[in-house]
Parts: structure tokens; C-alpha cells; sequence
């Protein structure tokens, strides 16, 4: 109900000031309602008492104590005023309550004490007699300017307290209502007043969260109006400067965060000023890199160094700088940002360029070695062949096996180069034609392939096909070269009598298919490389055995093509354990 502090603090003020005021008038009147009524009625026993003392003089002057009682007995019978008289030393002669029961001598109260010295008594307090609150007013009667008793008159104040009650009720009935439209009448009245400044306020927020276009449109004929004004006034003229310096603005924020390359501002120092999104992705940067060093924020002294030079020497220059195992070329040039003079760093990752420079460099040095091996065997026996001198029919035969078992090796390094370029290229991507293959059916005629080269070496094939027929979406050819290239590569690097498993199993929406042996095993640092092309473990046994590294790459790329992974563990000689996994569809 009260969203705004200055409208409670209007409400409670005003209700305050409400309840404040006519609990004072309440008190006020209650009070003069009291009085003015005891004031009546105190004026009417005083009055009652002096018409009776005229009816009671002679008696009481003469002691006529059976006069007395009959006369109290009419005034009894004729009104319910109670009258008591009392002689001058507290005796009481009569009493038109209990008109013959004899009542304790009355010298001692208060009304009667004051009688005897002044025109009348006055007293309020509980008679014992009727046991209610009653006011006494005692006059004294005096012959011959002796005192002879006094007649003393009381009336119950039971009706009177009923009509203060009656009045306390009355008065805070009218307070709470007079409250309750207090309330009604603060909150309109409170209204009125805030709603300007409430919307005033509103405005000016939605101003400062940026919106520059909004205006103030309040006019209350009063000095809201002026400030309306003001703050449009403000607000113009703040529009304005932002205006001038938000294209200023936008070019730095192009620079800045709309590039690939890291920027940084450096300082004189090596303090970083300033960085951009990139920089902050790159480097892992918190806000709490700003006003830091570079070296504990990059790690390099370098970077500092170089810097301090530019700003020496105020000409830019490039630096090659490794950060956290990348490689950057680092531009650094002067930047001026008012008196400050700070230096613009843009990194330039080549991380990715050197690793393709050296990868290129590698593949061409593999595949030159590994075409030149042949070739110079190749070379040297034909050589020797066309050696006029040279007569041995059978040595002749063996050096055409072994130009023969070479040429074959090139054909197969050859193919096997052409193969990966085809398929990686995107024409040999969308030109491979999918279908739903069967695993276990490709398992089983791979086993087939392989069994006699597996018992030339004494290994047996362990076949652990799925338990029901598991489909994948792939070319079974090349499915199929998957699958011959992992066990027939198991088969070359496991010692004669050895164990090669080829299993196939459902996982949940998937097939897994692993091709376990207990060969010579793999090393840790081995490992990340072996689907590199022309990578090879063991070079001297990998060419004894033919292998030319470029199966288990083009096995790696063949997975991956069908949407599948590849994982290996191994451990030296005890083994080796390739796991693919696919994606399983359903038989078309």
C-alpha cells in the first residue's frame, strides 16, 4: 500500500498529528463533561440541603428526635435523596436510608470536618451502608451563631459514572473513525503529492539506464515544473556529449572486440590498462587483470621489456613471444591517450601455422623416406641385374623378388596416399554412399580374411560377435577396410602364439566394437601420435613387417566419417586394446 517511503512518513505524520489532536480534545471533554456534572450535581445537595435545614431547624435546635424521624420518613416517601442529620458533636439523629438502625457517630468524615468550618462539606467515597460510590454534601445549621448540627444530603454517583462510560465509549468510537478518515483523506492527500515525484523519479531512472531519448512531460502549475524543465535541459545536453563521443567510441570498439587477435594497452611500465574480449579469452584473464603487470599476468618479461622500448623510442615493432605452449606474433605500437602514453599490443596466434609448416615438413620428410627406401633397393638390384658380368640365374630371381616385394610396397604406400587424399577431400566426402551395415556380418568376414595369416604366425582370432544383429550407417567397403586394417595390424604386432580378440556389443544407442591383443604393446609417449600419418612405433619393425603408417590414420579418419571415435590403451608387452564406438540406426 505504501511503496514510498515519503508517503508513509506523510501518513504516519498526518495520522500522528490526527490521533495526537483529538485524543487531547477527547481528554479535554471527558474532563468538563465530569466536572460540569459533578459541579450540577454537588450545586443540588448543597441547594436540597438548605431547604431542608428550613423544615429542620426548630427540631433540631430542640432535640425533637421523633419530629425528625417523621419528617425524614415523608421526605423518603416523597424522593429517594438521601439526608442524614447529624447534631453538633457527630451524633446522628436521623437518616432517611435507615431511618431506625442506630449508625456510628460521623464526626470523623471529611464532608462533616469541613462543615464545621466553612459553608459546606464535600466528599466522594463508597458508603458503607449501600456499598456504591456516593457524593456527600454536608451544611452546617447554625442559631444564634451557634453551631447546633447539620444536615447532610448525598445522591449516588452509579448513574453518573454510566454516562462518563457511556461518553469514554462514544469519544473513542468518533476517534476511531475520525482516524480511520484521517487515514483515508493522509493516503489521498499523500498521493497527490508523491505521484510528481514518483513519476519524476520513474522518469529520471529510465533516463540514466541510457534511454537519453525519454523527456519529462509533468506540468503541476508549482515548482515541479521548473525541475521537469532542468532535467530535460540535462538530459539534451548529456545526449549531445554522447553523441559526439560514440563514434569515437564505436572504432575502438571494432579494434577492440570485433577482431581474432588478443589486444592489450600496456603502460610504460608493463601495467595492463586495457584488454579485449580475445585477450581476455586467450590469456584467461579476469577483471582483476587490469592494473597488473604483464609477467604475472602472461608470464613473460618480454612482453614488458619490448614495451618499455617502444616507448622509448615511440616506433612499433614485432616480437615472437610462447605463452602457455602458443605461439604469438606480437605488434607493439605507441598510443597516446591524452597525457598518458601507453603502448597497443595485438597478438597474433601462429601456433596453428607452425604446427602446419611442421607437419607439412614431416609428411613431406616421411613420405620421401619412405618412397626413397624402395626406390634405392629398387635401384641397386636392377643395377646389379643389367651388369653384363652378372650371370646367376638365381640370384637373378631373388633380386626380382625383392624388386617385385618393393615396387608392391610403393603400390600400397601410393594407394594408400591417394585413398586419404580422396576421402578427405569434400567431392570424395558426399560422394561415399551410406547405408545400414551389420556388424556381426562384417566381423565374421573379416575373421575370414585374416584367419590363415593369423595361423601362419600360430595366433589364434577370438570372434565375439553382438547378441542380436547391431546396424550402423556406413559404406560396408570401407566399413568393412576398418575393421581388417585394426586386426590385421593386431596380428603384425603380436608375438607367434598370441590371442586376438575382435568383439561386438551393444551400449545403450550405441555399438562398440574392441580389437584386443596381448602384443608388444605401445609406449605412453606413443600413444597421442600413432594415428599421425606416417608415424610408426617401432620404424625397423614396422618396415620388416610392411607397415608404412598410414593404416591406422586412414582407419581414424575412416570412424570419424561415419560419426563414430576410436580409443586405445595399451601397455608394453602386454598389449594392445583399440575401442570404436558408432552410433547404431535401424535396418533399412
Amino acid at each position: 500500500m505504501f511503496h514510498s517511503k515519503i508517503t508513509r512518513r506523510l501518513v504516519t505524520s498526518f495520522l500522528l498529528i490526527v490521533l495526537v489532536s483529538l485524543s487531547l480534545l477527547g481528554i479535554l471533554l471527558l474532563n468538563y463533561f465530569r466536572d460540569y456534572t459533578m459541579q450540577q450535581e454537588k450545586n443540588a445537595l448543597i441547594l436540597n440541603a438548605k431547604i431542608i435545614e428550613t423544615s429542620l431547624e426548630d427540631q433540631l435546635y430542640s432535640r425533637d428526635v421523633s419530629g425528625l424521624h417523621t419528617t425524614l420518613q415523608e421526605l423518603h416517601e416523597k424522593t429517594d435523596l438521601r439526608v442524614t442529620v447529624i447534631d453538633a458533636d457527630g451524633a446522628v439523629l436521623g437518616d432517611t436510608a435507615d431511618p431506625n438502625q442506630a449508625m456510628n457517630n460521623h464526626l470523623d468524615r471529611e464532608e462533616v470536618q469541613q462543615a464545621m468550618t466553612e459553608p459546606y462539606g464535600l466528599a466522594i467515597r463508597q458508603s458503607e451502608t449501600l456499598n456504591e460510590n456516593l457524593m456527600y454534601v454536608a451544611v452546617p445549621v447554625y442559631r444564634g451563631g451557634q453551631l447546633i448540627g447539620i444536615i447532610r444530603t448525598s445522591s449516588s454517583l452509579v448513574s453518573m459514572e454510566q454516562s462518563y462510560h457511556t461518553s469514554l465509549r462514544v469519544i473513542l468510537s468518533a476517534l476511531f473513525f475520525a482516524l480511520l478518515a484521517a487515514l483515508i483523506i493522509a493516503i489521498w492527500l499523500a498521493h497527490r503529492q508523491v505521484q510528481p515525484i514518483r513519476c519524476l523519479s520513474l522518469d529520471a531512472m529510465e533516463i540514466a539506464s541510457g534511454n537519453l531519448h525519454k523527456r519529462l512531460q509533468w506540468q503541476s502549475g508549482d515548482e515541479f515544473d521548473t525541475l521537469v524543465q532542468t532535467i530535460n535541459q540535462l538530459t539534451r545536453n548529456l545526449s549531445a556529449k554522447i553523441q559526439e563521443s560514440q563514434a569515437e567510441a564505436d572504432k575502438m570498439s571494432l579494434i577492440l572486440n570485433h577482431t581474432d587477435n588478443a589486444i592489450m594497452l600496456i603502460d610504460e611500465r608493463g601495467l595492463i590498462v586495457d584488454t579485449n574480449r580475445q585477450a581476455e579469452e586467450d590469456f584467461q584473464l579476469q577483471g582483476n587483470a587490469l592494473h597488473r603487470h604483464s609477467i604475472h599476468v602472461i608470464g613473460s618479461a618480454e612482453l614488458s621489456e619490448a614495451a618499455q622500448e617502444v616507448c622509448r623510442q615511440g616506433k612499433a615493432q614485432t616480437i615472437t613471444l610462447t605463452i602457455r605452449s602458443k605461439t604469438y606474433q606480437v605488434f607493439l605500437a605507441p598510443f597516446y591517450d591524452g597525457p598518458d602514453e601507453l603502448v597497443l599490443a595485438v597478438f597474433h596466434d601462429i601456433s596453428l601455422l607452425r604446427e602446419i609448416h611442421q607437419r607439412q615438413s614431416e609428411f613431406v620428410s616421411n613420405a620421401a623416406h619412405e618412397l626413397a627406401t624402395p626406390l634405392t633397393s629398387i635401384s641397386g638390384f636392377a643395377e646389379t641385374l643389367l651388369d653384363d658380368d652378372f650371370k646367376d640365374p638365381e640370384a637373378s630371381h631373388h633380386f626380382i623378388s625383392i624388386i617385385y616385394r618393393e615396387a608392391q610396397r610403393m603400390n600400397r604406400l601410393m594407394k594408400g596416399l591417394l585413398e586419404l587424399a580422396r576421402l578427405d577431400s569434400t567431392h570424395g566426402k558426399t560422394k561415399i554412399k551410406r547405408r545400414p551395415v551389420e556388424i556381426n556380418a562384417t566381423l565374421h568376414q573379416t575373421i575370414e580374411q585374416l584367419q590363415a595369416k593369423a595361423e601362419s604366425k600360430a595366433q589364434t582370432l577370438v570372434e565375439e560377435p553382438a547378441a542380436m544383429p547391431l546396424y550402423i550407417l556406413a559404406a560396408p567397403e570401407l566399413f568393412g577396410q576398418i575393421l581388417y586394417n585394426l586386426t590385421e595390424n593386431a596380428i603384425k604386432y603380436t608375438p607367434e602364439g598370441g590371442t586376438i580378440h575382435v568383439k561386438a556389443e551393444q551400449q545403450g544407442d550405441t555399438a562398440t566394437i574392441t580389437v584386443k591383443d596381448n602384443g608388444i604393446g605401445i609406449a605412453p609417449d606413443d600413444l597421442p601420435r600413432i594415428f599421425d600419418r606416417f608415424y610408426r612405433v617401432d620404424k625397423a619393425r614396422a618396415r620388416k613387417s610392411g607397415g608404412n603408417g598410414i593404416g591406422l590414420s586412414l582407419v581414424k579418419f575412416l570412424v570419424e566419417l561415419f560419426g563414430g571415435t576410436i580409443e586405445v590403451t595399451s601397455q608394453i608387452c602386454e598389449g594392445t586394446t583399440f575401442t570404436l564406438t558408432f552410433p547404431l540406426t535401424t535396418k533399412a
